[in-house]
This record gives structure tokens, sequence and C-alpha cells, in this order.
């Protein structure tokens, strides 16, 4: 069975294409039941219907390929809960020949473009989108061809185009080399955005400095205190110069008001270069720090007054953008994540501190709360942090991932990686509009027998229950409706299921899930876009029908969502042992071994990748966070939760490719044993690509023999690499570090930490393997040498396992024992 092909036609991929019809059944699996759902996936021949859908009155769902449908009566009756709509007048003329395009069984997705009720204010009247159509777009013709025929969105000029609006929050205690790189990009982004678009821009150090772009009589600067939380009327009153409802004195009337093309403090975009220009070359730079402390920072008092901002101005049919460029800590306020004086470390990942915890749970606690403030307002935050240094952006990462906005670690404003993945945010989909889809709100309905117990990804729960919601709650549960900002044709959501507990009757033969994805279209139009899949329910008697169904590569993904949402409550030690435990028991259920003999075990070729998996992954950034900052870890799991299947196996496991003179590039084990002289090796990690040279092709190459002519094969290697390097990387957001690096060199640590050591494990010491590569980790030949007995071992004996620990937490349990028993060790170590 090709799994991608399905992805192809539907945008899921479930780790298991049949599903028992028991609870207990189900949990046996061990992998979840769930679904890979990539919402907005380009999907080959997408009917776009100029329509309303048409809904069961029950239970909401669709009209789709799998209702049966009462010609006579003109009933279609729903396959989720069994009950009968009438068809409204306009399909009057209902037949087996001439059906709506959501009954061609080809079309399980379809996609409606609804009327837009709530025009925008800053555009004519009648250029709203009309809501009636004729009847005749209705249905199309079977009787020649089972595809219907192509329905065409209304024409641009029919729809009314949003205004959005992009505030840029500056860091102004960066170096002035890196504002002036940093003015460029925006410079660059501002120069090619759609004329409706409007730019805001505010500072911050000390202090939040909001600039009105729009002030032609001089630079005018609204300041508001870094240290203190403002509430929303008083951000308003200050902005728009309103009077307080408890004031006894009215403010005085701007004189400057907001006018045609200018809305708050932000700018239309068309043809201002100059006055975003201006306002950046006044920006006042804070002076540089005092030695033995920070500076003064308040970047959450500026996110917080941009929201406000933006909630006070903007209507509701708009959407909009805040981006926040920073190089280091907040210091000050509700958004602190250490304090001025250096003598207190920020916090890492083995804190311990009191004060430390304290500031850590207040930061997160006020991000949280801004988090309910920009999915309410459907506004977007996306970090740009460019420093060697912690900026607090894991605090950040709940506000960021929820809104589906980015989240970057780039070195500098002047890196590759920050102009790319800026100007990826403004790239156009056409020559006047933007390629952004805001305001997008997901629904599943299932069937009576599937119960919803949450998503991993980006998204936040609407809490809203129905029957169809489980009790148990996986990530952001309790729902069966999620919420978030913005969408990308890449963004996939996770979705966990639960049987419904023993049946008391039999269900039918297959299951219905159905996913109803709103969104606003960058070219001011709503859409719905709804996919109705279907999957089979099994006997118990044949649960081979289970195991040809299971996609190990979609179960991986799915392991790794869930292990990074415990990850967040747990210790990363417990989360590895867990996914020991979870391991085993996977092995014991799927495998086939003779009783007794453990190195008769073996997995049938479906299954046979997935122990390899779950090795990489419980070595992994996302899981093992030794070496690894607060931030860094938020950066990976960030981009971890929002990709898809095959990208997040690239980050679980990377992909090597061998460049050498015997053929062409083909794939290579990942471990040390691949590095030779005379080879090239391109690895890939996601978030670094690195091209790496044996010792005598880095050699050639410095000597300059692949300039040389006749050593043409030479150049054609070295091209091949780099032009592979490069395709890899186009289109990947965040951007990955390209690296060159020469055999035994310093950069090839990032390919050294990332393969498998090979050789025999030594306990209690580090050791070197045959290609000279010093480590501690577990190789995968002890690592399956030690998953192996487990299998016989019952399943109460699994649940209390040991771990497959690593060598370095042999180390720290060694340090935790009792000084005596180091003695009697080392004591009968020398007696021997």
């Amino acid at each position: 069975m090709d799994f991608s092909e399905l992805e192809a036609a539907e945008g899921l991929r479930w780790p298991w294409n049949a599903w028992p019809s028991s609870r207990s059944d189900a949990a046996a699996l061990v992998v979840p039941l769930s679904v890979i759902y990539t919402p907005l996936m380009p999907l080959p021949d997408l009917p776009l219907l100029p329509y309303e859908p048409l809904s069961c009155s029950r239970c909401c769902a669709t009209l789709n390929p799998y209702a049966r449908v009462d010609y006579r009566s003109a009933l279609w009756i729903c396959p989720f809960c069994h009950d009968k709509n009438p068809f409204p007048r306009s399909h009057a003329g209902i037949a087996d020949h001439n059906v709506p395009a959501e009954l061609f069984p080809t079309h399980s997705t379809v996609e409606y473009l609804l009327p837009n009720k709530n025009p925008n204010p800053f555009t004519s009247p009648s250029s709203v989108l009309n809501s009636s159509f004729s009847s005749n777009t209705l249905f199309t013709s079977s009787t020649s061809s089972l595809l219907p025929s192509p329905v065409s969105a209304p024409p641009p000029m029919a729809v009314s185009a949003p205004t959005p609006a992009f505030v840029f929050v500056v860091d102004v205690c960066s170096p002035e080399e890196e504002l002036r790189a940093l003015k460029n990009e925006i410079l660059h982004v501002v120069a090619n955005l759609p004329e409706n678009s409007l730019v805001g821009l505010v500072s911050f150090g000390s202090m939040v400095w909001v600039h009105d772009l729009g002030y032609t009589e001089c630079s005018r600067v609204v300041l508001f205190s870094g240290d203190r939380e403002l509430s929303s009327v008083k951000v308003d009153a200050q902005i728009f110069f309103r009077f307080l409802p408890w004031d006894n004195v009215e403010l005085p009337v701007d004189p400057y008001a907001p006018s045609i093309g200018r809305y708050g403090m932000c700018l239309a975009a068309s043809g201002r270069e100059g006055e975003i220009s201006k306002a950046f070359d006044e920006m006042k730079v804070e002076p540089r720090r005092v030695a033995g402390t920070r500076p003064g920072l308040s970047g959450g008092a500026a996110v917080a007054a941009v929201v406000d901002l933006l909630g006070a101005f903007l209507p509701a049919s708009s959407f909009a953008r805040i981006c926040v460029v920073t190089i280091d800590l907040g210091t000050l306020d509700k958004g602190i994540s250490v304090k001025r004086t250096r003598a207190l470390t920020i916090r890492n990942h083995q804190s311990s501190s009191n004060e430390v915890e304290e500031l850590h749970d207040s930061r997160t606690n006020f991000y949280q709360k801004l988090a309910q403030k920009l999915l309410e307002r459907s506004l977007v935050f996306d970090l740009f942090a460019c420093s060697l240094d912690q900026v607090g952006a894991a605090e950040m990462r709940f506000p960021i991932e929820t809104s589906g906005g980015l989240l970057i670690l780039a070195e500098s404003f002047e890196s590759e990686q920050f102009k790319k993945c800026l100007r990826h945010i403004f790239k156009h989909e056409e020559t006047d509009r933007l390629d952004m889809k805001f305001d997008a709100t997901i629904e599943l309905v299932t069937t009576k027998e599937v119960k919803i117990c949450g998503a991993l990804g980006p998204c936040l729960s609407l809490r809203n229950q129905n029957s169809l919601v489980s009790e148990k709650e996986v990530g952001q549960g309790g729902t069966s409706s999620w919420k978030t900002s913005t969408l990308t044709s890449k963004t996939s959501i996770g979705f966990i299921f639960q049987v419904g507990g023993n049946l008391a009757n039999e269900p039918g033969p297959v299951f219905f899930v159905q996913f109803k994805t709103r969104y606003r279209h960058g070219d001011g139009s709503i859409r719905l876009r709804a996919t109705t899949a279907s999957r089979r329910w099994v006997d118990r008697l044949r649960p081979q029908d289970v195991r040809t169904g299971f996609d190990q590569e979609a179960a991986a993904t799915i392991m790794a969502r869930v292990g990074v949402s415990r990850a967040e409550d747990y210790h990363a030690r417990d989360v590895i042992r867990w996914l020991d435990k979870m391991l085993i028991r996977f092995t014991a259920k799927f495998g086939e071994y003779a009783p007794e003999h453990p190195s008769s075990f073996r997995l049938l070729p479906g299954f046979s990748l997935y122990p390899q998996f779950m090795y990489h992954l419980r070595r992994s950034q996302f899981i093992d966070i030794l070496n690894y900052s607060p931030d860094e870890t938020a950066f990976f799991r960030v981009a971890l939760n929002r990709e898809g299947v095959n990208g997040s196996l690239v980050m679980i496991q990377p992909a090597l490719l061998r460049y050498g003179f015997d053929g062409p590039p083909s794939p290579a084990l990942l471990d040390t044993s691949s590095v030779t002289p005379d080879v090239i090796l391109l690895f890939d990690s996601y978030f670094h690509v690195v091209i790496h040279y044996g010792s005598k092709i880095a050699q050639w190459r410095k000597l300059g023999f692949d300039k040389d002519q006749r050593n043409e094969n030479l150049w054609k290697l070295l091209e091949a690499a780099e032009m592979d390097a490069e395709e890899l990387i186009e289109g990947r957001i965040p951007a990955p570090r390209l690296i060159r690096c020469d055999q035994h060199s310093s950069p090839g640590e990032v390919y050294a930490r990332e393969v498998k050591p090979i050789g025999e494990h030594r306990r209690h010491a580090m050791w070197m393997d045959r290609s000279g590569y010093l480590t501690e980790s577990l190789s995968s030949i002890v690592f399956y040498l030690h998953l192996q007995p487990l299998h016989l071992q019952s399943p109460n004996a699994m649940e209390n396992a040991p771990s497959l620990q690593t060598h370095e937490e042999r180390i720290k349990k060694r340090k935790e024992e009792p000084e005596e028993a180091h003695s009697r060790v080392d004591s009968g170590r020398r007696d021997g």
C-alpha cells in the first residue's frame, strides 16, 4: 500500500489504516489511533464550489460522496448519524445523472467559496462578493464522464480584498550595524507589499516607542513605560487621544486624526519606504550595557501594546502579523526572563533556583494570556531571535505556536537564514496578493464509535464539547474544534482518537471522519475545505488486516509529537524510558520469534523500520535535551509540531547521501563507517545541511585539482553535491544552515553528533570508534541487542522493564550512588 499516494489525494496520513472496534484492542496497538492532517495541502483537481455547503441538521457534517441519496424523495442520508436531510429547492433537478460535485466518488475533498457577509469597511461595498448563485452551477452532467466540469472561482474583482497589517517590533539595544542590516531587509519587504497593506513600526528598549508613520509634520512617537502593564483602554486612549470615562477633563482632539490611508499608527505601504527609512534613522539606539548588568528590555510590554493597538483599529475582516526582532532577553515588565543583574543567570533545563522558576512561571503565564488575545483577534506572532545567546523564546513558544507563527533562531540580522525566513513570510501567491491564509478554524465530525482526544500541532482548543469528545485529553483536547491565526500549505496537525469503549452493538464495516477547515483566503474570500475519509473496522479474529494497514512513517511522526507533548510535563529521562517501554510492547506484539530464542526475533517488512525511527527519536534534540538551551529546544519542537510526515522523518532520522567516483549518488548508512577519505557526504538533518568532504577530496580541492579540465570527474562530483544541497535548502522554513566541512574539521561536529557510533559499547567510559570519533552514545547494534531479550518477557514484566539507558544516564546514576558502593566496586577491580 502506497501511503504517500493516499496522502496526495486526501491530505491525510493514518498510522493505522484499519482500526480495531474495541478500546482494549486499540490500546494493545501501542501507537495511538490518529491521523496527520494537512488542511491546505495542494490537491490535484480540487473543485472550488461557489455556494454554501449542505450540512446535516443533526451532526453538521457536510454533503459528501459517502452519503446515500434518495432521488425520488430528494433526501440524502448522513453517513455519520444516519439522519435524513432534504435537498433545498436549488437542487430540484437532482437525479442519478445530474448530481452535485460533492457526491462524485473522486471528490472526497471539496472547497466552498462562502458568501462574504462581513465585507471589509476599507473597500467599496460594490466589490463585496455576491452571495447569490445560479442554481445551474450546482449540477454537472455525468452522462459522458464521471468527472464534473471544472467550476471556476469568481473573478478577482468580485471579492473584497482584505487590508493586511504588518507591525515590526524592533529591539533598539541592537548594535548599529545590526539595525542597518535589519532596516535594509524591512525596506525590501515593504517595497514588495501589496498596495492595500498597512505597515507599523514599534521599537523597544527600557521604553516602548510606537512610531506614528503617518504624521507628516514631524516625527511623532507615543511612549509607554516598559516596566508597567497598561490596560487596553489606556493604550487606546493614548493612541487615539480619546478621553477616559473616569477622567474629569476631556483630552484635546488630535488635529491629525486617522484619515484615509492611515489607521491607528500604521501607514499604507504603497510608496512609503521613505517614512519607514526615516523612522529607522531617527530610532534612538539605547547605550550599551553597564558592566555587571543587562540592558533594560521591555519586549513583553511592546508586544502587548501592539496587540491592543491592532485590536482597536483593525476591522474584523482584516488580518495582521506581529514580527518581533530581538537580540537579547526581556528584563522589564511581565515579560521578564531574567533580572538585570548578572549575578542571576538565565534559566536552563537544570535550573533549580526558586527565583529563576518564579520568573519563568510569571513570563509563561503572561504569554499564555497573550495567546488568547492573539487568537481572538486572529493575529499572528512571529519571533526572529538573532543572537548567540538566549532571548527567552521558550516562554514565548505558546503564543507563537498556537497562532501559527514562525520561531526563528539565527546568529545575526545579516545571516542568510534570517533574510530567507523574513522574505518567505511575505512571498506572493500572485502578483497582487500575498500567499497568506488567515483566521482558520478546524472542526471534526466522526461516527459515534470514534471519540476525539485532542490535537498536537499549531492550534488552540475552542473547548467546544459534544458527544464526540473523549474524556481523555491529549494536547489541545476537550473539544471538537480548534483555531489558529494562519495556515500554510505545509502546516500539519496530528489528531488523536479513541474507540468509544466496548460497544454493545457491533459497528458497521467502516467508520467516517470529516475535517472542516474554514479560513480567509489571501484574496479576501472566505473558504471552507471539507475532507471526508473512510476507513475499515477490523474484526478481532483477523489481526492481519491491522498489520497490512500500518504506516510506520506516520506512526513515528505521531509518537514524536506525543513524546514532545509528554516532555513538557516530565523529565527527559522519563520520556526516554516511556519511549523504550512503548517500543518493547510494540515489538513484542508484532514481532515473530521462537520461544526462549531471542536471536530468532524478526519483524515483518512493514514494521522493520519502526525500531530504527525510535532509536533516532530517543537520541534526537526533541527528547534528549542535553547541551541544548530552552530556546533551542522550543525552536526544534515548534518546527516538529508543524511539519508533515516527510519533513518530520528527516528531523528524527537525518538523511545521508554518498557521492563517489564508483557510481551515481546513493543513500548511505547513518553511522561513522560511511566516512571515507575519497567520498563526499551530503548530510540533511532538516536544520543543518552539511557537505562533508573526505580528506583526499578536501586536499584535491585545496590544491585546485577541480579547476583542471583533465579532472572532469572531480569537478562534476563537487558540483553535484552543491546542487543537491541547494535543492534541499530551497523553500524549507526554517531555512537550514549550510555547512561545508572537511573530514576531522571542527564544523564537522554537526554531522558527527547525529551519526550512529559503531563497535562495542564500553561501560563507564567514553570510547573512540574505528573512524576516530569520540562518542558516548549507545550504538544501534547494542540498542537492538538489548531490545531482543525483552520481547520474551511477560506483559507484567515489560511494564517494569529497565530503560535502554545511554552511557550518560548510567554515569549520572552512578554518581548518585553512595560513595561506599563506589569504593567497593573500585577495590574489587583492583583486587581483580
